[in-house]
């Protein structure tokens, strides 16, 4: 079969993403694999001489070995023996750090200056430095998994101090985002925290609410800068350039200088890195007076960034960047052609665009999120065409605000208009039932998705028996997914424990445990978001609460405080050393709550349950994931009840003191700590014994939770592990018999 000449190079980037998949996993594989590769490549190569059916295999298996070779050589940097031996040993390092992301709640990605070993450090939230900063830590190491985009988790012991600032370029950048983001404060939300997001990529300032609806309407991808972004730019630069009289030389170093000074402004993100250097390319072949083929470009720059950096291929981002422009540039134009034959020749040819994006990327998503967004496509209808202009407009304002103030707040302003416009679309579109429909998650959800798509695709642009078939699949699928959403709703209802007693609420990276018994309810921790808090409690019918325990301060774990103000009677909280802290409680205080602070030996009563306080310690200077409040939970009658320990994020040497100073028994569940790290007391986990393990964990997750030494505890101790990112939701009730659960889970 012969292959188009646009599609030539797409066997390469597909076995060069599969190669460097693969390989990252399994590094110490990486140069036995390159050697065999590099001996069939070769031999193709030669073969393609007399067979020029093998051009293509030779050069596909070529560039895999690039790739190969980038691992075997990359991989022994990544992880020093020194590095490693030092995390097995518990001890801490002195370091330097030079900062390369921009940081989220206290948690930013680096290099280990003077090596290429790429770490994320946890610090303090609220701790932020510019990109391109040397700081200096003491911190504990935690080896990642092969295959992770960085090396170590580092975890600091004490300040994180700057020791030298950002290069001038990095410096520039970083004011210049500064004082866009200080312009768009004085907007007002949730358009005003949009802006930046649309313009620049910089979503810190966009509120929690409407960050979900943008997600549950599939509009997320319009605050990633990408190609759409760097086209604008390029494009603008090559048109004022052109109008100035420019000759073609000229226009293009221009446009690749701003280009690069782009990138630099939004900061490398793996969709900035995939859409510059396919700017870059297509710049080239402008300066050369060749065709920029989109196809090939895109191949071209795939293959380029996978040898350069081969971890790439599993970051989400690069993927979903990659299959968007796959989906426009192969998709978009026939889609545009056969919707024609029913739809006014504009409306196809915009609706094309967003069902060919989210056609190509849904099967990806599908692994953050086992869920459709059924009004993805009308969503991005509406809100694409005020996209550009909140772009464009936001960079103006961004690039002018350093230099004059007043005007840039003034087209901040102008800016603010469509961002308003995509909030109230995601808004709109979030708030209506169904807005996401169940689908089954893993590789299984993923292949069906895709045989369906597949046959939805033949049905609407091939041709004859195939086509005739292919509409009939289709229609088939609808009816089976319309029955099964459905019927599945019925079932989910009628089939929840009604005598359920521990719930764990999904609210990602996070914990919020619910405990019951007759009609009391408490509620331990409260997770990072209120929305998905919320959107649980009232799923589950729970109004009041009897009593709230925040085990910690961590964001993950009282984030969420809004969606429980003024429903709490009674709030334990655990030892605080910060003044930061006390605002929290002082609030839950005003909203009526009683707020008590409580330490090991505190008692209680919720409905026949009785709890117990079994960690901190009194008068414990203890702080942080160590000072977390451990309840205790037993049945206090004779009837059907489960027994329970919620560790908090208690570590590894604090809950070994707390198995050594107080003698809890056997329990049906535990409430594992910490989302599910390594740092565990093997003691505890065997003293407990417990039936089920209980995990609040994000499904992308920067952590590596749960880790595998984990879950291989709980199966050594026979505890059998449930987890919110593979299960959703989690309904525990007490069996038949004594020591039983029945288990009820959402997925």
């Amino acid at each position: 079969m012969r292959i188009p000449p646009r599609l030539r190079l797409l066997p390469a980037a597909v076995a060069c993403w599969l190669a460097g998949g693969i390989a990252i996993g399994v590094p110490d594989a990486a140069a036995a694999s390159t050697g065999v590769a590099a001996v069939v490549a070769v031999g193709l190569a030669i073969a393609a001489f007399r067979v020029r059916l093998l051009v293509l295999p030779a050069v596909a298996v070529g560039a895999a070995t690039l790739v190969l070779g980038a691992v075997a050589i990359a991989a022994p940097a990544r992880t020093p023996t020194e590095l490693l031996e030092t995390a097995e040993s518990g001890r801490s390092l002195e370091l330097e750090v030079t900062v390369g992301g921009r940081a989220d709640e206290g948690r930013f990605a680096g290099v280990i200056a003077g090596t290429s070993v790429p770490v994320l450090v946890f610090a303090d939230p609220g701790t932020a430095f510019p990109i391109g900063t040397t700081v200096a830590l003491r911190a504990d190491l935690e080896p990642t998994e092969p295959g992770e985009d960085v090396a170590f988790l580092l975890f600091p012991r004490g300040d994180v101090e700057v020791v030298q600032g950002p290069p001038p370029l990095l410096a520039w950048a970083h004011d210049i985002r500064s004082a866009f983001l200080d312009a768009s404060r004085g907007l007002p939300e949730p358009g005003g925290g949009l802006l930046p997001g649309l313009a620049i990529g910089d979503t810190s300032r966009v509120p929690e609410q409407l960050d979900a609806a943008m997600i549950t309407s599939s509009l997320s991808h319009l605050t990633a800068v990408s190609g759409a972004n760097c086209a604008i730019v390029v494009g603008a630069v090559l048109a004022i350039a052109a109008l100035l009289g420019a000759p073609l030389p000229v226009r293009v170093g221009i446009a690749a200088v701003a280009l690069l000074g782009f990138v630099v402004l939004v900061t490398p993100e793996p969709s900035v890195l995939r859409a510059a250097v396919m700017a870059s390319l297509a710049l080239g072949a402008v300066a050369l007076g060749r065709p920029a083929l989109g196809v090939p470009v895109l191949c071209a720059s795939v293959i380029l960034l996978l040898i350069a950096d081969p971890w790439l291929s599993r970051s989400y981002g690069f993927a979903l960047s990659a299959l968007a422009t796959a989906g426009l540039l192969m998709l978009a134009g026939p889609l545009a052609v056969a919707l024609s034959r029913v739809l006014p020749g504009w409306l196809a040819t915009v609706l094309s665009i967003p069902l060919a994006a989210q056609l190509a990327c849904q099967p990806v998503i599908l692994l953050l999120d086992p869920s459709l967004a059924l009004y993805g496509v009308p969503a991005n209808l509406l809100a694409a065409p005020a996209a550009p202009l909140a772009t464009v407009i936001g960079l103006i304002a961004c690039l002018i605000g350093p230099l004059a103030p007043p005007l840039g707040v003034a087209v901040a302003w102008l800016g603010w208009l469509p961002a308003s416009w995509i909030a109230a679309v995601a808004t709109l579109f979030a708030g209506l039932p169904g807005a996401r429909g169940a689908w089954p998650g893993g590789i299984g959800g993923v292949a069906l998705l895709v045989a369906i798509e597949g046959a939805v695709l033949v049905a609407v642009l091939g041709a004859g028996r195939p086509r005739r078939l292919a509409r009939a699949v289709s229609l088939v699928a609808l009816v089976a997914y319309v029955a099964a959403a459905v019927g599945g709703a019925v079932v989910t209802r009628v089939g929840r424990p009604a005598d359920w007693q521990y719930a764990m609420c999904d609210v990602g990276q996070g914990d919020a445990t619910l405990v019951r018994s007759g009609d009391a309810v408490a509620l331990i921790d409260l997770g990072e978001d209120p929305a998905p808090l919320r959107a649980c409690l009232d799923d589950l019918g729970v109004g009041r609460l009897d009593l709230v325990v925040l085990t910690h301060y961590d964001l993950d774990h009282v984030g969420g405080a809004e969606a429980v103000f003024g429903r709490a009677d009674v709030v334990l909280a655990g030892p605080s050393d910060e003044h930061a802290d006390e605002p929290l409680l002082a609030a839950f205080a005003a909203q009526g709550a009683r707020v008590e602070t409580v330490d090991r030996g505190a008692r209680g009563t919720l409905g026949s349950l009785t709890w117990e306080v079994l960690w901190p310690p009194p008068r414990s200077s203890t702080s942080g994931n160590d000072a977390s409040v451990a309840l205790h939970w037993t049945c206090g009658i004779p009837e059907p009840c489960l027994s329970a320990i919620t560790l908090g994020d208690l570590g590894a040497e604090a809950q070994a003191r707390m198995a050594g100073a107080v003698d809890t028994g056997r329990v049906d569940v535990v409430k594992v700590s910490h989302h599910g790290s390594a740092d565990q007391s093997e003691r505890l986990y065997e003293q407990l014994g417990a039936t089920v393990g209980l995990i609040g964990v994000g499904a992308d997750n920067d952590y590596g939770h749960p880790a595998p030494t984990l879950l291989d505890l709980l199966a050594a101790t026979g505890t059998t592990a449930l987890r919110t990112d593979v299960d959703g939701l989690i309904l525990l009730a007490p069996g038949d018999r004594p020591g039983e659960v029945d288990v009820w889970t959402a997925r």
